[in-house]
């Protein structure tokens, strides 16, 4: 199998010897403190709603907490036993099927559980394109706003319809062990992101190999979470060496402007395969835990958005394929513009009913 991530044996083990005893010991600590924390979580929670109107969210924060540390440690022991039951990895295509599986499970788990602990509604449009007639790969193009969105793909895509999805990730998510663990034993691949290194490419462009029908390729062309500092950042870079598509992106409101090495990439080690563009809103502004405890999580509805693009429609050449995911991207920045605002008179409508 593909390399997933350039480095030795070595710095794997070094990693996972620290994150590893790492959540263990985070969980055992916070299953033994769990009453402490709740009991002050409410306290906390009751005093903010009293002087600020905020919802409940220090005991969400800490149920999730536990939550997480829980499913993490189970994944570990999944993981462990797969690879044992495997012949200590000997028997590699048994044991990816099943880790896929295990992937798909625990991703929703979390998602689950932070969608009843907050209230949140999940409208999803567009799911029956997801998977083409008859099946075929697929590039999958998705927005990133919050630390929850990750979690979307393998929730509205692998679980539900059977696509298999080989990820494009930032190498800083190898320090949570779950994904760490999964996501090297899956054809993923972990970018240092602005390394300028041509083997990041060619790694990324190494996942569009031997695509089965039930297979796609993701990638996050932002790169990065949203704020308006990185996306005027963002636009300042693109002006200093392309001025005519900084001044076609400068309409962006609520995304980054798309980095378009991978995706034109990956479109050209993928000819013939239709694009998938997954749009969302509702997590934006929630890109840290403390934006979360600000309550904006708590009763919010997420909004999904699939819109299939036929391959016949994206221009072979890389300057128009540059262009074509400008304008895909700035299509869906006006989607959400307009979902913003539905949810803004939504939001205000049910402030005005409970006056």
């Amino acid at each position: 199998m593909r390399r997933s991530v350039e480095e030795t044996r070595g710095q794997t083990v070094g990693r996972r010897v620290r994150t590893v005893p790492l959540v263990l010991a985070a969980f055992v600590l916070v299953t033994v403190l769990l009453p402490v924390l709740l009991v002050a979580a409410l306290l906390v929670d009751l005093v903010r709603r009293v002087a600020h109107g905020v919802p409940f969210v220090g005991v969400r924060l800490v149920a999730t907490l536990w939550c997480f540390l829980l499913f993490d440690v189970l994944g570990l022991a999944a993981f462990l036993l797969l690879w044992i039951a495997s012949g200590f990895g000997r028997r590699e295509a048994w044991q990816i099927a099943r880790v896929w599986t295990l992937e798909g499970v625990w991703a929703s788990w979390i998602f689950g559980t932070v969608r009843r602990l907050f209230g949140m509604t999940l409208v999803v449009e567009g799911d029956d394109v997801i998977v083409s007639r008859p099946p075929a790969p697929v590039l999958v193009l998705i927005r990133h706003a919050s630390i929850v969105d990750n979690l979307l793909p393998a929730n509205l895509i692998t679980r539900p319809h059977g696509v298999l999805l080989r990820y494009v990730l930032k190498r800083e998510l190898l320090m949570e062990p779950c994904i760490d663990v999964a996501g090297k034993r899956l054809p993923n691949r972990f970018v240092r992101r602005d390394s300028g290194d041509p083997k990041e490419i060619e790694g990324v462009v190494a996942l569009a190999q031997d695509l089965g029908p039930r297979d796609g390729v993701l990638i996050y062309p932002e790169g990065t979470r949203f704020t308006p500092e990185r996306r005027d950042r963002g636009l300042a870079r693109i002006a200093e060496s392309d001025p005519a598509r900084a001044e076609r992106l400068a309409g962006l409101r609520y995304l980054l402007p798309p980095r378009t090495g991978g995706p034109t990439a990956l479109l050209g080690a993928m000819p013939g395969v239709d694009v998938l563009v997954c749009a969302h809103h509702g997590f934006d502004g929630l890109r840290l835990v403390s934006d979360i405890w600000k309550g904006g999580l708590v009763g919010t509805r997420i909004s999904v958005r699939f819109t299939r693009v036929p391959r016949a429609d994206v221009p072979d050449d890389a300057d128009g394929q540059v262009r074509w995911l400008d304008g895909v991207w700035l299509e869906m920045d006006r989607w959400i513009a307009v979902r913003d605002g539905v949810d803004r008179d939504r939001l205000a409508a049910r402030g005005r009913a409970t006056a």
